[in-house]
C-alpha cells in the first residue's frame, strides 16, 4: 500500500536523513540568505543529489508550512505502508519477532516519537490501525527523526483481526494498562517473541483490543503521576524488552 500523493517535510534532520535514505524526495525549498552551517551542509547533499532546489525568502517557507521548518522544506511522495495481508505474509518469516502495535494514537507528534523510539530499540515491524489514528504527516516525520524510511510500517483496517493474525504466529500479544490484572512489566518475561500494545493518548486500549491481548502489564509509578505520555511508556517498555533479551542472550 502507498500514499503517491506527495507531501512536506521540514527541519534540517528530517531533510537530510530523507536525502540519505534515498527516499523519494521530489523537490526542496531551501532559505536563500541562510548562514546556518548545518542549512550550508545540507545545500551542498541537495545540490549533489540533483534534485529540483529553490533557494526562496523566509516568508515563502513560512507559506508552506505553519511550523518551524529551520529554513528548509521538501516534498517528498507518500511513506509506503504495509497491509493486514502483508502482515499475515511477513509473519511467518520471523524469528523472535519484537512488534510494537498502536491503537489510536491521535497526536502525529506522539506516532513520531513512537516511531523514533521503535527504530532505536530495532523492532521487527509497527502496526496500527487505519481508522481514528494519526497518519504520517510531516510532523510525524519530522518528530520521527528519520525512523519512517527504516521501519517495517503495517496499516491495518481491523487491529483486533491483525492481533489474532500475530498471535497464531505464535508471538505473545501484551497489552499495557493500568487493570487490575495487569503485572508488572519488570515481572514479565519479555524474552520471547512479542507483541506490545499501546493504547491511545487518553484512554488507553480499545475494550476489544484489550481483549485480544494475551497479558496485560504495566509500568509502576513511584510518584503521584498515575500515567505517562504514550511515547515516553512506549520507549520505556520496547528497551526493557531489549533489556530482558541481552540478558537472555548472554545466559545461553
Amino acid at each position: 500500500m502507498s500514499d503517491d500523493k506527495p507531501q512536506l517535510i521540514f527541519g534540517i534532520h528530517a531533510v537530510e536523513l530523507a536525502l540519505k535514505a534515498g527516499e523519494q524526495v521530489a523537490e526542496i525549498w531551501l532559505q536563500k540568505d541562510a548562514q546556518n552551517k548545518r542549512l550550508l551542509n545540507l545545500l551542498k547533499l541537495a545540490e549533489q543529489s540533483r534534485l529540483p532546489l529553490s533557494r526562496v525568502s523566509l516568508q515563502d517557507l513560512d507559506r508552506l508550512v505553519n511550523d518551524r521548518h529551520q529554513g528548509v522544506v521538501a516534498r517528498i511522495r507518500g511513506v509506503q505502508l504495509k497491509t493486514e495481508k502483508d502482515l499475515k505474509k511477513q509473519l511467518v518469516n520471523w524469528q523472535n519477532p519484537l512488534i510494537l502495535v498502536l491503537d489510536c494514537i491521535e497526536d502525529p507528534r506522539n506516532l513520531g516519537a513512537c516511531l523514533r523510539s521503535a527504530d532505536a530499540a530495532g523492532v521487527t515491524a509497527v502496526v496500527f490501525s487505519k481508522d481514528k489514528s494519526a497518519s504520517i504527516t510531516a510532523v510525524t516525520h519530522k518528530t520521527a527523526a528519520g525512523a519512517v524510511e527504516h521501519l517495517e510500517i503495517f496499516q491495518v483496517t481491523n487491529l483486533v483481526r491483525a492481533i489474532e493474525a500475530i498471535k497464531q504466529a505464535g508471538v505473545w500479544v501484551y497489552g499495557t494498562a493500568l487493570d487490575e490484572t495487569s503485572q508488572s512489566i519488570y515481572q514479565t518475561d519479555l524474552s520471547g517473541p512479542v507483541a506490545i500494545v499501546m493504547g491511545n493518548e487518553g484512554k488507553g486500549l480499545r475494550h476489544l483490543v484489550k481483549q485480544s491481548c494475551d497479558h496485560l502489564i504495566d509500568l509502576p509509578m513511584a510518584g503521584a503521576v498515575q500515567s505517562l505520555n504514550v511515547a515516553v511508556a512506549t520507549g520505556v517498555t520496547l528497551f526493557e524488552v531489549v533489556r530482558q533479551r541481552s540478558l537472555h542472550a548472554d545466559t545461553h
